[in-house]
Order: C-alpha cells, then sequence, then structure tokens
C-alpha cells in the first residue's frame, strides 16, 4: 500500500511539474516509471515467492490483476502517459498463476467445510424438539438454502473482484461442489425421514426441507447455464428431494382412500355419489396440512392428489365387476360417472390442482359407456387414445367388460382401432402407465 501510494503520488508530480522541465527526447516520465515498476515488481515478486497466508495471497492478487492495472495505471492523470510506456504486469505469468491456483484451492476447500459444518448443524436442528418457525404461512428451513447460496456468492464475488477469469474458475469449481453437497444433504434428508418418524414435528419439519428446495431450485435456474451439466444434477437431486417428502406426506391420506375406492364395485356404482363425497371428505381433510407448502410445491402435491383420484377411479373401473347388459343401465352408470368426474373435478380445482389435462378422462370413459353406436365408440376411443396414449388394448378390453351387449367381433374391432391409433405413440399424460390390469 505504502509502495502503490508512494509511486502514484510521485509519478503524479512528475507529470504536472517535472516532466516540462526536461526536452522530450529524454522520455523523462518513461525513466521514472519503469523505474518505479521495476522495483514494485521486485518487490511483488520477492513476496509471492515467500510463504504467505491466504489473505495475503488474496491482497497480493488483488494488486497484480486489480489495484495496480486499474486503480494506479487508469488514473485520469497518469492514464495517458502510463498507456506510452506499456509498462507489463507485477509479476511473471507462471508465478501469477501458481499464486491463483493455490487461492481456488485454499476458497475452495474453505467453503466447502463451512457448507458440511452447516449441513451438520441443519441435521441437529431436526433433532431438537421444536417446531420450525413458519414465514407467510409456510414452514421454513431456510438456513441452510441461506448460508449456501451467501457462502457460494460471496466466493464468487471475492474471486471476481480479483479478476474475471479467476472468478469464472471459482464458479466452476464451486457449481461443481454443488451436487455433491447436495446429494449429502438428500441422503441425510433420507435418514431423518426413516429414523425419526415418531418425532413430534415429523410432517412439518419434511414440509420445511420440501420448501427449503425452492431457494435452491430458484437459484440455480437463474444462475447457471442450461447446457451446465451440473445444473441437471443439482436440479434432479432437488427433484428426489421433493418427491420423497410428498410420498410421505401423501402415504396415510392413500391408505385412507384406499377401502373406500372399494366401496364403489361392492355397491355396483350404486352408491357412488356419496362414496364420491366421501372421498372429497378424506382428502380435503389432509390438504388443509398441505398449505404450510410453499406455492409452487403446494400445487405439485394437489396435482399428485388430483392424479391419484382420478387413477384409483378408473382402476376401480377396470376391475371387471361390473357388466351392463342394457342401454338403460350403461347410461345410468355413465350419468354417475359423469357426476362423480365433475365433483372431483370441482373439488381438485377449487384446491388449487392445475393439472386441467386429468379432467377429460372420466368424461370420456363415460361417453364410451353411454355410447351404443360401434362407428361413435370407435371415434370415442381414438380421441380417447389421443389425449391419453399411454392406454393399452388391456386398459381397454378390461373397461369395455362393462358394456356386456358388445359382440366379440365389435370388441375386436374396437380394440384392433385403438392398437392401430396408438402404435406410433409414444405415452404422453402419464394416466395408465402404473395402471395393471390383472
Amino acid at each position: 500500500l505504502h509502495m502503490g501510494k508512494t509511486m502514484k503520488e510521485d509519478l503524479t508530480v512528475v507529470v504536472k511539474y517535472i516532466k516540462q522541465l526536461y526536452p522530450p527526447e529524454f522520455n523523462v516520465f518513461s525513466t521514472y516509471a519503469e523505474l518505479y515498476h521495476n522495483y514494485f515488481a521486485s518487490q511483488a515478486k520477492k513476496n509471492a515467492e515467500s510463504h504467505l497466508e491466504d489473505k495475503d495471497i488474496y491482497l497480493l492478487l488483488s494488486w497484480v490483476h486489480n489495484i495496480y492495472p486499474k486503480d494506479m495505471r487508469k488514473d485520469h492523470v497518469l492514464h495517458e502517459e502510463l498507456e506510452k510506456v506499456k509498462l507489463g504486469s507485477l509479476l511473471p505469468s507462471s508465478l501469477s498463476k501458481e499464486l491463483e491456483k493455490k487461492y481456488l484451492d485454499s476458497e475452495e476447500a474453505t467453503i466447502r467445510n463451512s457448507l458440511t459444518k452447516c449441513l451438520d448443524k441443519e441435521i441437529q436442528r431436526w433433532k431438537e424438539d421444536k417446531e420450525p418457525e413458519k414465514l407467510n404461512g409456510h414452514f421454513q428451513s431456510e438456513l441452510l438454502a441461506i448460508f449456501v447460496i451467501q457462502s457460494i456468492y460471496s466466493g464468487q464475488k471475492r474471486a471476481k473482484d480479483i479478476s474475471a477469469a479467476v472468478g469464472e474458475e471459482l464458479s466452476r469449481r464451486l457449481w461443481r461442489k454443488l451436487p455433491g453437497f447436495l446429494r449429502s444433504y438428500k441422503d441425510a434428508f433420507e435418514d431423518f425421514k426413516e429414523k425419526s418418524k415418531k418425532h413430534r414435528y415429523y410432517k412439518p419439519i419434511l414440509i420445511s426441507n420440501i420448501n427449503n428446495c425452492w431457494n435452491f431450485r430458484d437459484y440455480t435456474e437463474k444462475n447457471m447455464a442450461e447446457k451446465d451439466d451440473n445444473k441437471a444434477s443439482i436440479l434432479s437431486t432437488l427433484g428426489d428431494i421433493e418427491n420423497s417428502g410428498f410420498d410421505v406426506l401423501l402415504q396415510q391420506l392413500f391408505v385412507q382412500l384406499k377401502p373406500i375406492y372399494k366401496k364403489f364395485t361392492e355397491s355396483k356404482w350404486d352408491s357412488s355419489n356419496e362414496i364420491m363425497n366421501e372421498i372429497i371428505k378424506t382428502t380435503s381433510k389432509h390438504i388443509s396440512d398441505f398449505r404450510t407448502l410453499k406455492d409452487p410445491f403446494y400445487h405439485a402435491i394437489v396435482e399428485k392428489i388430483h392424479t391419484r383420484l382420478v387413477k384409483e377411479y378408473i382402476v376401480r373401473l377396470l376391475k371387471r365387476k361390473v357388466s351392463l347388459k342394457t342401454p338403460a343401465q350403461q347410461q345410468n352408470l355413465a350419468q354417475n360417472i359423469s357426476k362423480n368426474a365433475a365433483d372431483l373435478e370441482a373439488f381438485c380445482t377449487s384446491n388449487g390442482s392445475q393439472a386441467t389435462w386429468l379432467n377429460s378422462a372420466l368424461p370420456k370413459l363415460a361417453e364410451i359407456i353411454r355410447l351404443q353406436d360401434l362407428g361413435a365408440i370407435k371415434i370415442e376411443v381414438a380421441t380417447f387414445a389421443t389425449t391419453y396414449p399411454d392406454i393399452r388394448k388391456r386398459h381397454l378390453e378390461a373397461f369395455l367388460h362393462i358394456k356386456a351387449n358388445l359382440s366379440r367381433s365389435e370388441l375386436k374391432s374396437i380394440l384392433g382401432y385403438l392398437s392401430d391409433s396408438t402404435s406410433s405413440m409414444l405415452p404422453g399424460a402419464p394416466l395408465f402407465s402404473n395402471i395393471n390390469v390383472s
């Protein structure tokens, strides 16, 4: 600092007062500037070759890349004259690179260790007998995400203050470390999920950790390049944590719903409105607990519920428990299904489901049951297969068991039409993919 200040002040005096006292051919400013620079560079080299603490390496690199070339040599009084001299860098390139590597290695290790300690503290917090704090009605456990993001940002900023190249290199290194850190976070979360089921605040802690993923997700989306492999890895790990948490939160609801859905076929669909009301009432009790999720995750879990409710309904239709011979009977069942579908859609939509792709599934199936003209049935089946291309012949065959007035040749004709219309189509909306037909 003393050398830099002295050099700047002295060269300013040379420019303002001394230079004009000499003939131009003396190049007096160049002489002074080179002598000062050579001395400064020799001292910088001497320091660089000695044992330096991390903070000293950072300061020396700041002089080499930033303070010396920018603050001093770009000074408004000296800039024009120094441009003519071409002084070069304070350190040889090889020595500068060596210092940069030491700095980057040290900074990377420091940040990695601080993140590990922060994760350990977070794990300890989960084990305490305390309910997570709420922010805007959402359970939060944001200290980890905030600390990690701030640590990475601060490290990047410090490195960038040395030079853009050093900043970019540290960013690359830290981005490479983040997927590993998040996998450790995921492992710790899985461990807590499996071993702490009797914890007093088990579900609130799960919810707070799902919410925690939003900060990581948002930061990654905004700051990492789309083609960066680390980005895909990070988002994949966050998705695993979120879905793992969702599975536990939904487990109890789905267990409670299973015996209620069985009532559809046990009652031959005669009490379907009452059964649907019971399904909605049971689901509603659970959904209120999920309001403590942040909005994107709340919508995601409601969509999972919506998908499951529709899928379980379809499973009951494929059970071959009902076989109706007359058009009147089929018309009655179609009306029941349409009413159930409308109630289900209204309930899910009012609770924030954005899964509009599900809304036509049950009404379209009801229409296939209602129709009696073979050509019309084929058209409806083709339309259905276009909307839900993962439906297969085994699903349709089980469903058409309801229409007992179809002849074997008519049934074969409809099934063949489905096969033709879906052979080249990949599954889109995943509604039938996981439905097994016995």
